[in-house]
């Protein structure tokens, strides 16, 4: 890991080979501790990236895949609602909750207790990032890929004003200049594909 991004006001965090080794070892760790197979259950829309190549490296038990949206916690109002609800019923099944980062933990601490009073058998966390050094409300993340101290990260689901999901990396990014513009590091981070 890095610290202060560079002059570019960006730098790497975890490459691809990174991501897909700890893709990889969340999966092998969820098939170990959920025999019987699981739901794992994304958080949209910064966990639909990384919960896809979850969901392909647990290959041992059987998987299904269920979406959730909720709102951003408000600081001023201390209010999150949920956007969009699960399809499926949890009760008597193993859950896991899919993030693309743990913060704060305020907002995945009201989506579990929106979750507990279904009534699943067991109800687990796994983000692929963990910044712990931000968190207020005490909450268990049982699998987690990185943990990462208190920088802004891009990439693999993460975003800015939308931009930036789709790059197949995690990037340390300077929010200063992304308040500037939302896209100043597209030039540096897309690059064009080479001519067939």
């Amino acid at each position: 890991m890095t610290g202060a991004p560079r002059e570019s006001r960006w730098s790497p965090l975890l490459t691809r080979a990174d991501l897909a080794a700890r893709v990889d070892r969340l999966g092998r760790e969820i098939e170990a501790d959920h025999p019987d197979g699981v739901l794992l259950v994304g958080v949209l829309k910064g966990a639909l990236i990384f919960l896809a190549d979850l969901a392909r490296a647990i290959r041992a038990v059987p998987v299904e895949v269920d979406f959730i949206a909720i709102s951003r916690y408000a600081p001023d109002t201390g209010r999150v609602r949920i956007l969009k609800d699960l399809e499926a019923d949890i009760a008597g099944r193993d859950i896991v909750v899919v993030e693309d980062i743990v913060d704060t933990g305020l907002t995945l601490s009201y989506l579990l207790r929106q979750l507990e009073p279904r009534a699943p058998r067991r109800l687990d966390v796994c983000a692929l990032l963990d910044r712990p050094g931000r968190r207020i409300v005490p909450l268990e993340v049982r699998y987690k890929g990185e943990e990462i101290p208190d920088v802004f990260v891009l990439g693999y689901g993460l975003h800015y004003a939308d931009l930036y999901r789709n790059l197949p990396v995690v990037v340390e990014a300077d929010p200063r200049a992304l308040r500037e513009d939302p896209a100043a590091f597209v030039p540096a981070l897309y690059q064009p594909r080479p001519a067939a």
